[in-house]
């Protein structure tokens, strides 16, 4: 009965940690990886939104029509087994200000991949790519990550960003919990993960229409990766 309850107590402080994602956690795993963007430190009401898994031919026009709306900014960390097809939506993000970041070939988790097979599939994603301009930013499938794929990472010129404010939207399909809780644990320097293509998509479309509108009440600017990034550099 003891060890149970330990096994639940354990259960639960490791539930808690990942929902409320305390930001003492995020600096230690920032310090213990700086070559991995988790957020930034900054008292300047701005927030990056990265959105995974596009395009879409249905949703990712909603998504883009809603950025123009509320002149928001936005890194898309494109499939590049989705593209064919859809390069003129490709081509929409990038005319529309966005930034379009490697998320590999298809929805896996990319720390499965051998170093071989990982390199491989950047390689060819980027390929891809890097025909609507050029790319910097890398975010792995399900979100791991180890030192194999870090140092390819570094070494064809990527940086990778993971993210400080991720609703769960991928496990929880209700965009009412992803608003309430980008509403309610924003802070400046966030990172906001969200997900795009078929039923996510269209979660995320509900949840940005909800968001976007009171963010921008609160005096926040939503930016790109890169725009964040920079807002770092100019503070140090």
């Amino acid at each position: 009965m003891h060890l149970k309850r330990l096994g639940i107590a354990s259960i639960l402080i490791i539930g808690s940690v990942i929902m409320f994602q305390p930001s003492w956690l995020l600096n230690r795993l920032s310090a213990h990886s700086p070559d991995v963007l988790y957020s930034i430190q900054t008292q300047e009401p701005i927030l990056a939104l990265t959105i995974d898994d596009g395009p879409d031919a249905s949703t990712t026009p909603q998504i883009l029509d809603l950025l123009r709306e509320h002149e928001a900014q936005a890194t898309f960390f494109l499939l590049s087994d989705h593209i064919p097809g859809n390069e003129d939506l490709v081509q929409r993000i990038v005319d529309e200000g966005h930034e379009i970041g490697n998320h590999l070939t298809d929805d896996q988790p990319s720390i499965r991949f051998s170093v071989d097979e990982f390199e491989g599939r950047l390689l060819h994603a980027q390929d891809v790519l890097s025909q609507f301009g050029e790319v910097h930013w890398f975010r792995p499938g399900s979100g791991w990550y180890n030192q194999s794929m870090l140092s390819v990472l570094i070494q064809h010129g990527y940086r990778l960003a993971l993210g400080s404010l991720h609703p769960f939207d991928s496990q929880i399909p209700s965009s009412w919990f992803a608003s309430n809780y980008i509403l309610w644990r924003a802070q400046p320097g966030d990172i906001i993960v969200l997900h795009d293509y078929g039923g996510r998509g269209h979660r995320t479309v509900d949840t940005l229409d909800k968001v976007l509108p009171a963010l921008i009440a609160r005096d926040f600017r939503i930016v790109t990766l890169t725009e964040l990034s920079e807002q770092a550099q100019g503070e140090d």
